[in-house]
């Protein structure tokens, strides 16, 4: 199939699919001209379409908004897209395609081990890039829910359900970030800053006292006896652990 560079992306535009339901996709690109001929394709395909054009704005936005998928490219004007990859995939499964210039095998394999789902090299085919777009996007949905577990927790990922003993909790969505983060690395001591990352993001929204707040709030709302913690211990002077055998 042929190529067209991005700035054709209109002229691929020919015919037009069945209309589905409106799945929303965050596009973080930092060059301006390409973010709004993707946010076109894709309001064209269908798509709810949000819009980022820096790091830290992107990860605010997919706290808050919830996408279905992240379309990312790689250079940003505030921090490494490889980086922003990790940071997304550290607190979100959402399904993320790499939308680059860089054609060069050690950026793709890097970015698949950070987390990335599929690399499209630009200049690409709108018709290939919309198939692989949904294809990450059904892939995520139709996967088996991964639930964490730990005693009597339950952390569904695929649907933010948490449940104690069977009934569900009430958590924030800084609690549940940080409660997923902290099961999902169970045993491990995590400092306070990559908890701080995990629950506000490159924003730098919290700080330690904010994040002991939050680890109370936590530990009154999952804990048998929040005063005598067994799920959260502190680690004096450096941050958490998660003990399983709650």
């Amino acid at each position: 199939m042929e190529q067209r560079p991005v700035g054709e992306l209109y002229g691929a535009m020919v015919e037009r699919e069945p209309r589905r339901p409106r799945r929303r996709v965050l596009v973080v690109v930092g060059e301006p001209e390409i973010r709004r001929l993707l946010q076109a394709v894709l309001a064209e395909a269908g798509f709810s379409v949000d819009v980022a054009g820096s790091g830290e704005n992107a990860l605010q936005q997919a706290w808050l908004l919830e996408p279905e998928a992240v379309v990312l490219d790689l250079t940003l004007p505030d921090m490494s897209g490889l980086n922003l990859c990790r940071e997304l995939r550290a607190t979100s499964p959402v399904p993320i395609l790499i939308v680059s210039s860089i054609a060069a095998v050690q950026t793709k394999v890097q970015a698949l081990n950070l987390g990335a789902d599929d690399y499209v090299t630009i200049p690409f085919d709108i018709e290939e890039f919309l198939a692989r777009l949904r294809a990450v996007i059904r892939r995520a949905s139709s996967a088996p829910s991964t639930v964490l577990v730990a005693g009597e927790l339950q952390l569904n990922q695929a649907t933010g359900q948490v449940l104690r003993g069977g009934q569900e909790l009430r958590l924030t969505p800084i609690e549940y970030q940080l409660l997923r983060y902290l099961m999902a690395n169970a045993g491990r001591v995590i400092s306070y800053s990559e908890l701080i990352r995990t629950g506000w993001g490159m924003q730098w929204g919290g700080n330690r006292t904010t994040l002991r707040v939050f680890v109370a709030q936590l530990r009154r709302k999952i804990e048998p006896d929040p005063d005598h913690p067994t799920y959260i211990h502190t680690v004096a002077r450096i941050g958490y652990r998660f003990e399983t055998a709650g």
